[in-house]
Order: C-alpha cells, then structure tokens, then sequence
C-alpha cells in the first residue's frame, strides 16, 4: 500500500501513552521522533568561524556551521559536510562540546569543538559570509539561534581545556523552550 493510500488519523494507539499519527485502516504508527542537529564551534587562532545565513529561518542571522543529519552519516560526518557546505571548511573533530535537547522545536543538537584542518574559507550556498570573530567582536544580537548563544558560551568557559562531558542545556531552559528574543547575550 502507498503512503499517500494511508487513511492517518491521531489518535493512542493501544499500549500507547500519547496520540500518534496512526492509519484508521491498517493501524500502521507513524511515529514523529525529534532531529538530530550536528554542528561545530570552529576556532583557529582564538577565533570563532560564524556563517551568516543565506536562507530561512532566520536569513541573515548568524551561526555556527551547523545542520540536519542525513541517514548514513555519522554524526561528526554530518558536522564536517555541514562546514562544507556552509563556510566550504575542512574542519578536524576534537570532541562534543554540547548535547542539546530543543523540545520547542523537536530537535537534539550535538555540537562539536573543531578546528581548520586547512587554511581557507568561504561563503557556500547556505551562506551570505563567513568570517573569524575575535570574542568581543561575536555580533551576539545578531545570533540566529538560542543554541548559538549558548553553544558559544560554553565554548568561551572551557577555553584550551581538554574536553569532559559535554555541557547541556542552561538551568533557565532545561527543555529548550525559550525562543530568541528571550534569550540574553
């Protein structure tokens, strides 16, 4: 039977705990599981590589080379394509930085620390521009994400130090509810 055959309705399917998109005919579940974000704060020589967005949301905003995990990438292969194709980097992996539960939004970010691996740099499609930021230079209004800020932070805090575990959200959004214009620099 096709998908667009299946006759979805929500509903809790027995032995269940909450609705689900379930096909009134079959019963077929169809389960709607969080995505996995993978990013990385790049930093070479004490800078931080931000990527200015060229498409929505929040286009013309400011991030870390950051994306959706496609099926059959590894994770920290998910991180490297994305500052591929976002700031056209070869990045080297040094560990987790971050391991974030957005639940606003149903996403799990896993973000990385990482370096260049070689020299250069630049806009790819998904961005306007690229660029190194000293710290006091990080245009942290201008910030797409509440991730971004925090990510940023915790960077900032851990410094050359090797890596432990990776931080979690912020104590104030233990779920990641809160939306940009709460969020505070």
């Amino acid at each position: 039977m096709s998908a667009g055959a299946l006759n979805f309705v929500r509903r809790i399917p027995e032995g269940e705990d909450r609705e689900r998109l379930t096909c009134a005919d079959c019963g077929f579940v169809a389960y709607e599981n969080p995505k996995i974000v993978t990013g990385s704060v790049v930093v070479q020589d004490g800078k931080v590589l931000l990527c200015r967005r060229a498409i929505e949301p929040r286009r013309g905003f400011w991030t870390i080379p950051a994306g959706y995990m496609e099926l059959n990438e590894t994770v920290e292969e998910a991180a490297r394509r994305e500052a591929r194709e976002e700031a056209c980097a070869e990045i080297a992996i040094e560990g987790i930085l971050a391991l974030y539960s957005i639940a606003r939004i149903g996403q799990v970010q896993v973000l990385f620390r990482a370096h260049l691996a070689m020299p250069g740099f630049a806009a790819g499609p998904e961005s306007l521009e690229v660029r190194l930021f000293d710290w006091d230079e990080i245009p942290w209004p201008d910030l797409a994400f509440p991730s971004v800020h925090w990510v940023l932070k915790a960077w900032r805090e851990l410094g050359d130090r090797p890596l432990g575990a990776p931080v979690t959200n912020p104590p104030e959004d233990p779920r990641g509810t809160s939306r940009m214009r709460e969020q505070g620099a």
